[in-house]
């Protein structure tokens, strides 16, 4: 946590540097268009550039948080190992999937309207 905050810090830091820089030089460019130009530009290149850092930073959390529920499956004795890796079906198999889990679902909630309850372990 500690090395995040320091690179945090130290970008927010150099864009206020960069930011106090170009204000300062307003004057020595008596405010012209071109001199407007320069930050705008530069402000679109590095949003340009964020949006690939934050859509890469959670594609890894996204793939991290899948490995650990494969790991999760794949420990928990009665899991269905099938279902290991389901980010990799197709959409017609997840949909069929989905459809067996959900109707799963209904006859659990279906059973606790009755008083059953709802643990175990059914056939999928």
């Amino acid at each position: 946590m500690g090395r995040a905050h320091v690179r945090q810090s130290g970008g927010l830091h150099g864009s206020l540097v960069i930011i106090v820089v170009w204000a300062m030089t307003g004057p020595l460019f008596h405010f012209s268009d071109t001199w407007q130009l320069i930050i705008n530009t530069s402000t679109t290149i590095v949003t340009f550039l964020m949006v690939f850092l934050i859509q890469n930073t959670q594609n890894r959390d996204s793939e991290a948080i899948q490995l650990k529920l494969d790991e999760l499956i794949r420990a928990v004795e009665g899991a269905h190992n099938g279902l290991l890796d389901l980010e990799e079906l197709t959409e017609e198999d997840l949909n069929r999937l989905r459809a067996r889990y959900g109707k799963l679902a209904d006859t659990a909630r279906e059973n606790l309207r009755r008083g059953v309850q709802d643990t175990g372990t059914p056939q999928v």
